[in-house]
């Protein structure tokens, strides 16, 4: 590994919050009907680079965060694929649209894991991750990102 662990560390932590940023970005100009085609390039790219460089921690066994890299992942080639080979024509405009709130919402499923693991007054509320402030937590952004993607597709489907 080029970097020692931490500088390592600190790259792949921003990656996923620039991802998580421009991602958000994104996810308004669905609301806007508009393309914010800089942000959209940054948001699959940090997103894809934040998920490859997950798998270049040492680990000794494949771990729930790798099963979550791969399926987002999938996603995201999916949403690269409406994007860069579709150009967003047609139906592929929804399909993007669904694939890139899906990635959104794992990247921001893995920042809330990751808040509950680092931060102290978190770890003592849910320090299993297992118990109901967690769920809790991981439940309102599910349905916070279900609704926002039921609400581009109907924005954009309406257009």
């Amino acid at each position: 590994m080029p970097f020692d662990l931490n500088s390592f560390t600190l790259v792949h932590i921003v990656l996923s919050l620039v991802g998580i940023a421009t991602g958000f970005i994104v996810l308004g100009g669905f609301f806007a009907r508009a393309e914010p085609r800089l942000a959209s390039h940054l948001f699959l790219w940090t997103t894809i680079a934040t998920n490859v460089t997950g798998f270049l921690f040492p680990f000794t066994q494949l771990l729930p965060s790798h099963v979550l890299a791969i399926l987002s992942l999938l996603v995201l080639a999916v949403a690269a694929w409406a994007y860069y080979a579709r150009h967003l024509a047609g139906r592929t405009r929804l399909v993007y649209i669904v694939a890139a709130t899906a990635a959104l919402y794992l990247n921001v499923f893995v920042l809330a894991v990751q808040t509950f693991v680092k931060n102290p007054a978190l770890k003592v509320l849910a320090p299993t991750q297992s118990e109901p402030p967690f769920a809790l937590v991981q439940g309102l952004i599910l349905l916070a990102f279900a609704a926002a993607g039921y609400c581009a597709v109907k924005r954009v489907r309406s257009a």
